[in-house]
């Protein structure tokens, strides 16, 4: 439970179920509950964690706007056709609060400060002017800030509810309350205008939160590490922006011994502002770091951003995917097998096939090379690194069974810039099990055997 200068804030049911009550001292709570864990309440970090919040619902909508007593308002009435509808949009707006890592009240109604009051009332929906009338009119009157105050007084009249208040006469509830009650019940009925300050954003992005204990194992580093993404992915969304690159602090403890934090840096070769796919790559690449130190906190950074893309208007879609849906996958067989293990072709400008076939890292700026090689003759993806040579059975090459061959001769001879000649006719050869090799015979002539050698090169799949 939490504690506010000294007395109990808030409690779980089981801290109710043994008899503890709001503004109970500490003594008496332990007396009640010895097994109680006692927090003192931390309103710095409780202002960082609603900030985090609004951070993320920015991702739904850019008019977003930190209220009072802990509230995060958001209007969404240009969001709701985006996003499929009121009730979907409600339902992401959940998951993401839940994802943060918070539990919510969440309400909707047309107007903000009705939105508000519901909110710190049990939550709601009102969506209609009679609705809406009807449900702040049951609201206990104690939700709002600027009559509490005057409890004892509204309590002598026998007004509990925001009902009641609102049949009293305005003259002598301005003449005792003043203008601040009055305000508020306007502004909720759509009486009087609402303003309000959007949350503004900076323009770099970085965030960084404390672990509320010592994490020696990275993999629990995920679930703040994705508070911070969620915060971020917001960000790019309210800016029109993707993320190309982004790094990730694990903080180690201070003092005599401390080490410099470990970096984990993301580079994403498609930028993207999808939740989603940032937290699947961070999986990964955390479930690769070894610790050398317990972590107290994370900081994140995007280091590049670029302007997002507008998705694609067409009317089909791209068989096999999108251009985006291809970079996304091997952003993550990346970040899962290393990018060292992830490999593309980069063919060398050169005829003799083990020196052309050249691969190179799938991040990697290498180009390839131009080599004019007949489109007409197939060519194998997959080259031994060094041909083995064939036995002859009855004039026949033999690997397994005797080949045989279906392809016209290709003619290889180049070599001598550099001194490693080579004379070759390749073939696409069949086996009885209908296999298919690249195979090549050398010519006589290139070497001093008066018989011509027959070497396997590659494999078709």
């Amino acid at each position: 439970m939490v504690l506010d200068k000294g007395r109990v804030l808030d409690m779980d049911t089981a801290a109710r179920a043994q008899g503890v009550v709001a503004g109970m001292r500490r003594g008496g709570v332990l007396t009640l509950a010895p097994d109680a864990e006692l927090r003192d309440r931390d309103l710095a970090r409780e202002d960082e964690t609603v900030h985090g919040v609004a951070y993320a619902l920015l991702q739904f909508t850019p008019n977003v706007v930190i209220a009072d007593e802990h509230v995060v308002l958001a209007d969404v009435s240009a969001s709701k056709r985006l996003f499929g509808g009121l009730r979907v949009l409600r339902r992401r707006i959940r998951r993401a609060v839940a994802d943060f890592g918070v539990t919510s009240v969440s309400a909707i109604a047309p107007i903000s400060q009705a939105a508000w009051i519901m909110a710190r009332a049990g939550g709601g929906v009102a969506l209609s002017e009679g609705s809406l009338a009807r449900r702040l009119a049951q609201i206990p009157l104690g939700v709002l800030p600027a009559a509490r105050r005057y409890a004892d007084w509204f309590d002598g009249l026998g007004c509990t509810t925001i009902g009641d208040v609102m049949r009293l006469p305005r003259a002598g509830l301005k003449k005792r309350c003043g203008t601040a009650l009055l305000d508020t019940l306007d502004r909720a009925t759509g009486a009087a205008p609402e303003v309000h300050e959007w949350l503004a954003m900076p323009p770099a992005f970085a965030a960084r939160v404390e672990l509320p204990d010592r994490i020696e194992h990275v993999e629990a580093a995920l679930f703040a590490a994705r508070r911070l993404t969620l915060q971020m992915t917001g960000w790019l969304s309210a800016r029109q922006l993707a993320v190309a690159r982004f790094v990730v602090s694990l903080e180690h403890e201070r003092g005599r011994a401390a080490i410099p934090p470990t970096e984990i840096e993301v580079a994403l070769g498609e930028p993207t502002w999808h939740e989603e796919h940032i937290v699947r790559l961070l999986k990964e690449r955390l479930a690769r770091v070894e610790l050398a130190a317990p972590v107290i906190a994370l900081r994140l950074e995007a280091k590049e951003v670029r302007e997002a893309e507008a998705p694609s208007d067409s009317l089909f879609p791209e068989p096999g995917g999108t251009p985006q849906d291809h970079a996304r996958l091997m952003e993550l067989l990346s970040a899962r097998l290393g990018a060292e293990n992830i490999l593309r072709a980069c063919p060398v400008a050169d005829y003799r096939p083990e020196i052309a076939a050249r691969w190179v890292p799938v991040n990697s700026a290498a180009r390839p090379g131009r080599a004019e090689i007949p489109g007409d003759l197939p060519r194998p993806a997959w080259l031994l690194d060094e041909p083995i040579q064939l036995i002859m059975r009855g004039h026949r090459p033999f690997y397994g069974t005797p080949l045989r061959m279906v392809s016209p001769g290709e003619r290889i001879e180049c070599g001598w810039q550099d001194g490693h000649i080579v004379t070759r006719d390749y073939f696409v050869a069949e086996s009885e099990n209908h296999l298919h090799y690249w195979i090549y015979r050398e010519r006589v002539g290139s070497r001093e055997e008066q018989a011509p050698r027959w070497f396997l090169h590659g494999l078709f799949g």
